[in-house]
């Protein structure tokens, strides 16, 4: 089905940003002109987006663009395409609603800067470059959008230039980045030697069920190259120095919408272009992945001592969420990954944009020179801890809804395979939940709450301006909580069903009945599309949660033990105690609320700490490691 008065909105959505990026170059230094320019860009943006919703998610067109009207010739498609489908808006649509959430708090937040044109050409860049590349229906255009997005995300970091660490975590993502996108346009020059043309339509109509050497590898190159842009681990060290020296509405962008260009690869490559998540083998390496970067990048937050470094780690764990999901291949655990994408870009924007407002009103964001700024910053603090519910999965709140999808559905998979391994998924996502809350205890222990520094007496929330975004977001995790029937039936179920059946995506671009005479019997759906939700709010369901939590503390204890060769009188670090009684083991620390924690869990805590050394050789040779080790187990268990 075609669209033929809205065929041209998605081209016009990136568009619109890109002029815009030199529109504000040519202004310079006019402000005013420059914040109209911007902000009249965003939203134009959004809503030619918004008015997609009607045709693709609600009565599931799908609008397909030709740049040049170029034709299939002598059945080959030609030139570059933009094809939107449920899939494409959904991601469309978390794009634009980030990236114009974030502009309008910048016109304030970025006023003490130098080269403030500098920062919006780059930054309307990087969202024209991210949106292209998933509204884009050809490798060639991905491919282009992705050097564009690459150039604008190295530049941005760099942007403040006093901070002694931008060009460094500028340089760093330069180099580990370039492992990712050599890696995708190799597999992209594969695919093209395999099937003669670069139209994703086509594409995953030839490739499917005709696995060689020469796709697997080209699978396995483009698996990595978007999995490096998602932050998966171990390519998660960068995403740490880019949020912690960018701009904290850039961090917004490279959180909440940046990753999600490596997710929506991943999901392109896995379920259309070769259609392998019906195999057990690459299931388990998802899983495997998303859980890796789920558990490791929640203990790293536990150590950091920067706002912004410790919120870009917990980022990376939400993205192991959402790669652990998708790679459960059910319809239920991929309505759960994509709900917890939504959820994920709203949350943690949030939280990147407080942790901006506390660096505007006080100058740092180390968490030993922040305290009690509940009372400077009462409505920075609500909004804190709106997000910091939301992100550790506390009803009402959003990300409570999409992590039980993600609890069920993993525990569905191993009722259906028998597999332990599945039921070990499900007490990994909750540890990780556990250890989320705790981390933003300590957060909120640290920043908003204890004793005021003399210094930051002067302290106070930050202007209108920015506090207009953050009740954005705050109001949409809430409303994305209490309403997820409506998310579900508007957005996910829709975005669901084009990733499970890709007959109407190939079609769109082709002609009707291409897909079936090129693939044959393999049409046929990925799975059933139906989404049995036990229900959040049932007792028994409660009941289920409750043993795997115990479950999980229980395995948390077998890890470690506290050391009671020392005794209170021995050391003054170990002589807190309350109530007047006489302690012997004190499992608490006054500079650190979870120094018991941490006690137990010395030996994994050290050697993560000391494998993340902050030396680019180090993280390059990880980087080149992970993709010797994705080829190898590809070829090993693919062919």
């Amino acid at each position: 089905m075609t669209y033929d008065v809205y065929m041209h909105f998605p081209v016009l959505a990136i568009m619109v940003l890109f002029v815009a990026a030199f529109l504000v170059t040519l202004v310079g230094k006019k402000e005013a002109a420059r914040n109209v320019i911007a902000g009249c860009a965003v939203l134009i943006s959004f809503t030619l987006l918004a008015l997609l919703v009607k045709p693709v998610m609600v009565d599931g067109g799908i609008v397909t663009y030709l740049m040049g009207n170029w034709e299939p010739v002598e059945g080959y498609a030609i030139g570059i395409a933009i094809e939107v489908d449920a899939l494409s808006l959904f991601f469309g649509l978390l794009v634009t609603i980030a990236v114009a959430l974030s502009c309008f708090y910048s016109f304030k937040y970025i006023k003490q800067d130098d080269a403030r044109g500098s920062f919006f050409t780059l930054y309307l860049m990087l969202a024209g470059g991210v949106l292209g590349i998933v509204l884009s229906g050809a490798l060639f255009n991905i491919s282009v959008m992705r050097a564009v997005m690459t150039l604008a995300a190295v530049g941005l970091p760099a942007f403040r230039t006093w901070n002694p660490n931008a060009r460094e975590a500028a340089f760093k993502y330069l180099v580990v980045g370039s492992i990712g996108s050599t890696c995708a346009l190799l597999g992209i020059a594969l695919v093209y030697a395999q099937c003669h043309t670069l139209n994703l339509a086509q594409i995953s109509a030839i490739l499917p069920g005709k696995l060689n050497p020469t796709t697997v590898l080209a699978f396995a190159l483009l698996f990595t190259g978007f999995g490096c842009k998602s932050f998966m681990f171990p390519f998660h060290p960068i995403a740490a120095d880019a949020h912690g020296a960018a701009p904290s509405s850039v961090s917004v962008l490279i959180s909440g919408v940046f990753t999600k260009t490596g997710v929506y690869g991943i999901i392109r490559v896995c379920y259309f272009l070769f259609r392998t998540m019906g195999m057990t083998s690459v299931q388990t390496m998802l899983v495997f992945i998303g859980c890796l970067s789920m558990f490791v990048c929640v203990t790293m937050a536990l150590n950091q001592h920067d706002f912004k470094r410790l919120l870009a780690f917990h980022s990376i764990s939400q993205i192991g969420y959402i790669l652990t999901s998708l790679g459960l291949c059910t319809a239920l655990g991929i309505a759960g990954g994509l709900y917890h994408a939504i959820n994920h870009t709203l949350f943690k924007g949030l939280l990147f944009l407080t942790a901006g407002s506390v660096l505007y009103a006080t100058g740092t964001t180390y968490l030993e020179k922040l305290g009690g700024l509940a009372r400077k910053m009462p409505k920075t603090t609500i909004l804190f801890l709106v997000g910091a519910f939301s992100i550790s999965g506390i009803p009402p709140f959003n990300g409570f809804y999409s992590k039980w999808m993600i609890y069920q559905a993993s525990f569905e998979k191993a009722a259906e395979t028998g597999s332990i391994g599945y039921a070990l998924v499900t007490v990994i996502c909750v540890v990780t939940s556990v250890l989320t809350l705790a981390s933003f205890v300590k957060v909120g222990h640290s920043v908003f709450f204890g004793q005021l520094p003399p210094e930051l007496e002067g302290a106070k929330d930050p202007p209108l301006g920015m506090r207009v975004p953050m009740w954005i977001m705050a109001a949409l995790c809430l409303l994305s909580g209490l309403f997820p029937n409506a998310m579900l039936k508007y957005l996910i179920v829709p975005a669901v069903n084009s990733v499970y059946n890709t007959i109407p995506y190939i079609d769109s671009a082709m002609g009707m009945g291409y897909a079936e005479a090129q693939l044959g019997s393999a049409a046929a759906p990925l799975m059933n599309g139906s989404l049995p939700l036990i229900g959040a709010w049932n007792p028994i369901s409660w009941l289920v949660l409750f043993v795997v939590v115990i479950c999980a503390v229980f395995l948390v204890s077998l890890t470690g033990r506290p050391n009671r060769r020392t005794s209170a009188g021995e050391g003054s670090k170990y002589a807190v105690f309350f109530g007047g009684e006489e302690a012997q083991y004190s499992h608490i620390s006054g500079g650190d609320l979870f120094w018991g924690f941490k006690h137990t869990m010395r030996r994994y805590l050290g050697f993560i700490s000391g494998a993340h050394t902050g030396v680019t050789n180090d993280y390059v040779l990880w980087g080149v490691t992970a993709l010797a080790v994705i080829v190898a187990y590809c070829f090993i268990f693919m062919l």
